[in-house]
C-alpha cells in the first residue's frame, strides 16, 4: 500500500458513492471498529486542504462513535463487495459485529486513530476539523420534506484527509 494524492481516485470515489456506496469506518472509546455504508459525501478542497465530508444521522450507532473518536476512514469497496455494502447499510453495529459477520479485516489507520478495511483497495484517513448539526426548518422545504420527514437529522462531519492510500493494483480492483 502506498500513500497517494487524495484526488487520484476522485472520479472512482464519486462514481461508487452514487452507485452502491462507500464504507465509513470509525471506532469509539471501546476501540471496537464499526462500518456503515454511505452514499452521501463530498471529496474536495476547503480551507486550502483536502477534505472528505460525510453525513451521519443522530440515530445511527456510528454517530456515537464519531462523537467519541474525532477520526474516520472512508474506504472504496473492491469488486464483489456489493453484499457487504448491503449488510453495512442495513444492520447496526449496536446489534452485530459487522467485521466479524462479514469476515472483514480492520487495520489501524496509518495517520489517524481510526481503522480501515484491509480488503478495500483505496482508503482516505480523516480527522474531524469541523462539524455542523443540521437543524429542522433551515433547509429548503423540498429537501427537508423529502429527506427528513421524520426529523432524524444528520451531523455533517468535515474530515481533513491527512492520508490517502491505495494498493498497487487499486484501479483494477475497483468496481466498474
Amino acid at each position: 500500500m502506498e500513500k497517494v494524492d487524495p484526488f487520484k481516485f476522485v472520479k472512482a470515489t464519486n462514481r461508487l458513492m452514487r452507485g452502491n456506496g462507500l464504507f465509513l469506518v470509525t471506532q469509539g472509546r471501546d476501540e471496537k471498529p464499526n462500518v456503515m455504508t454511505i452514499g452521501w459525501g463530498l471529496l474536495g478542497t476547503i480551507w486550502r486542504r483536502p477534505f472528505f465530508v460525510v453525513a451521519v444521522r443522530h440515530s445511527r450507532h456510528t454517530f456515537k462513535l464519531m462523537e467519541e473518536s474525532g477520526a474516520y476512514t472512508v474506504c472504496l469497496p473492491s469488486k464483489g463487495m456489493s453484499k457487504v455494502l448491503d449488510v453495512c447499510g442495513t444492520k447496526s453495529g449496536r446489534d452485530v459485529d459487522k467485521f466479524r459477520e462479514l469476515k472483514l479485516t480492520a487495520r489501524k489507520g496509518l495517520d489517524v486513530d481510526a481503522p480501515y478495511i484491509e480488503e478495500c483497495p483505496v482508503h482516505y484517513e480523516c480527522i474531524v476539523r469541523y462539524k455542523n448539526d443540521l437543524k429542522p426548518g433551515l433547509l429548503a422545504k423540498q429537501i427537508e420534506d423529502d429527506v427528513y420527514s421524520t426529523k432524524d437529522m444528520h451531523m455533517i462531519y468535515y474530515g481533513e484527509v491527512v492520508g490517502a492510500y491505495a494498493v498497487e493494483d487499486a484501479a483494477r480492483r475497483l468496481p466498474r
